[in-house]
């Protein structure tokens, strides 16, 4: 499988300048899920199969006009954060401490260093933690199941 032809639907350029321009509106959640995400995807740990998933939900995040346009008040970003937090579940056993300190340290940048102790980044590492021990138990079955 080649990512190249996913990224045709994901630029950096694309995902920085609506980080910079929207980092406010769209919430903590969600510019902490993309940013995760934009680190997971650069890391050698994360697999091919995940790395096009992470492609779509990152080109998504930065389509002006989707599901739901993120011109809208509140609910702009709901169905942003669902893509992600797909993306996420997916690529949950490759990130790593090393991509949560990238995504945290731009995340200080774009929202100041507040927002580290917000519930809405303590939920979103509780659920890669989860998603983690889902992945372990699912693995932990298949041997015990001999398969």
């Amino acid at each position: 499988m080649d990512p190249s032809k996913y990224e045709k639907y994901f630029s950096t350029d694309g995902f920085w300048s609506k980080l910079k321009k929207g980092a406010k509106k769209a919430g903590s959640k969600v510019i902490y899920s993309g940013l995760l995400l934009f680190y997971a995807v650069e890391s050698p740990k994360t697999p091919l199969r995940a790395k096009v998933q992470v492609y779509g939900a990152l080109g998504y995040l930065i389509l002006p006009l989707d599901i739901v346009p993120d011109l809208l008040p509140i609910i702009g970003y709901v169905d942003d954060l669902s893509v992600l937090g797909l993306a996420l579940a997916a690529v949950a056993k490759s990130i790593d401490d090393d991509v949560k300190r990238k995504a945290k340290s731009k995340l200080r940048d774009f929202l100041g260093d507040e927002v580290m102790s917000s519930k809405d980044i303590i939920d979103i590492d509780g659920q890669l933690v989860t998603d983690k021990d889902k992945d372990k138990d699912a693995a932990m079955s298949g041997v015990d199941l001999g398969k």
